[in-house]
């Protein structure tokens, strides 16, 4: 399914094996200038949602493209980056520099969320 169905505009047509509308917690592009908050996951306290906002839109002001952060099948938080091929301004090293960035700031958020993942969704498939 491309990716642009449930991202409403965010990702437009960039698709992923790794994520669809279930696991995608949040995404950003800057492309369209739109965030995306996964609909399963409106019930977070509305803290960490604007933190996941502010993360999302800030990574994508400085690195451009499209940042998706989601879950993979073990319940951790993955982010992933595209850009267009066209886009002669991203900077696919500049990209994986700001993501490994943002994994050691928000370590504890995402530990966080993981765990919140596992308990509420990942729990009801077994």
């Amino acid at each position: 399914m491309p990716v642009n169905v449930f991202a409403k505009g965010v990702i437009k047509n960039m698709y992923k094996a790794e994520y669809d509308e279930n696991n995608v917690l949040c995404s950003a592009s800057h492309y369209t200038q739109k965030y995306y908050l996964g609909e399963r996951f409106s019930n977070l306290p509305d803290k960490v949602k604007k933190e996941l906002q502010v993360m999302c839109v800030l990574f994508t002001e400085r690195v451009g493209g499209v940042l998706v952060v989601y879950f993979d099948k073990t319940g951790e938080v993955k982010l992933s980056t595209e850009a267009y091929e066209e886009d002669i301004m991203y900077d696919p090293i500049e990209s994986e520099l700001q993501v490994r960035q943002l994994l050691d700031e928000k370590e504890e958020l995402f530990e966080e969320l993981a765990n919140y993942y596992r308990m509420f969704f990942l729990s009801m498939n077994e």
